[in-house]
């Protein structure tokens, strides 16, 4: 379809405040990436109004995902715009997604199994090996994704069967959060860098997914400060206004912490950052100004956006 191009009103598409909501991108982004790369709106409606089609779509969710593998926006770009059409169903409808295949180690086993039973029988040199191996091989994202969820809900689902495990749970925690705490701090420090700062919900106590973000976004070059669990909010407050962050992330897994109105007085500090929050617990709609995002990866590319 040609830039600009008339549609009816039943076919007229997204507004930026729909896209910006659903793939966890700003608005300010969103402009910013029409003006410099022509990753813009396509369609116009019948009253005039620039709208978002199915392909402007699906090609700023491939610019996301190319920035949050590492390319620069510039290449990024490039490649977001040469993606074929006719497109594959709307990330905005809930187009399917195919995952890439398990972990295997050598022999065949699946390392999701492995890493569970290694954790089952409290074997912690096992559990560390298999999370630094893929980690190496993988990245933080994918092993997030399609080794260390599914080997907690394996541990988990053995608790609910069993009554017993908690200390399995314990186990993979700490070795997963060990493995990556250290490569969070393989960042080295720019002083004119602004970092992001991390941290969970006031009496959260669940910062696994914390870490994991600190360190997806080290693994391309962002400086992180991680406040951890049960953050107050006047502590993070002040943090805030002492760092001066580029964006700030918070998680809420539990309902019983996830009130987002505290959010909205967050100060406004200079330059401004962008506040970014993600997890199940969060109840209500968010502040004027605060993105929710919910997975790893929207999270990395919803945070290097505000750094491009």
């Amino acid at each position: 379809m040609d830039e600009d191009t008339p549609v009816s009103e039943g076919d007229a598409g997204f507004g930026i405040g729909a896209v910006s909501r659903r793939l966890g991108i700003p608005a300010p982004t969103l402009r910013t990436w029409n003006l410099r790369y022509g990753l813009g709106p396509s369609r116009r409606s019948p009253g005039g109004h620039r709208r978002y089609g199915d392909a402007d779509v699906r090609r700023l969710a491939e610019m996301k995902r190319l920035i949050a593998t590492g390319l620069v926006p510039a290449e990024a770009a490039r490649l977001a715009l040469s993606l074929p059409d006719p497109p594959p169903p709307s990330p905005l409808k809930g187009g399917r997604r195919t995952s890439p295949p398990v972990p295997r180690k050598p022999g065949g086993r699946p390392a999701v199994a492995a890493l569970a039973r290694a954790a089952t029988v409290l074997d912690g040199r096992a559990v560390s090996g298999l999370i630094e191996e893929t980690l190496a091989a993988q990245g933080v994202v994918w092993t997030w994704e399609h080794l260390v969820l599914p080997a907690f809900d394996a541990v988990c689902r053995a608790q609910d069967e069993t009554g017993t495990g908690i200390d399995a749970e314990h186990l993979l925690s700490g070795h997963l959060q060990a493995a990556l705490h250290r490569l969070a701090g393989d960042v080295p420090p720019r002083g004119d860098d602004r970092p992001v700062l991390l941290a969970c919900a006031e009496e959260e106590q669940h910062s696994l997914p914390v870490h994991a973000l600190a360190a997806a976004l080290a693994e391309q070059g962002v400086q992180t400060r991680v406040l951890g669990a049960r953050t107050p909010y006047a502590a993070l407050a002040s943090a805030m206004r002492r760092l001066g962050p580029a964006a700030v992330f918070v998680w809420s897994q539990r309902a019983a912490t996830g009130d987002t109105a505290p959010l909205a007085d967050l100060p406004h500090v200079r330059p401004a950052c962008q506040v970014v929050i993600g997890g199940l617990g969060w109840r209500g709609r968010p502040p004027s100004g605060v993105v929710r995002v919910s997975t790893l990866p929207d999270a990395v590319a919803c945070v290097i956006s505000t750094l491009i």
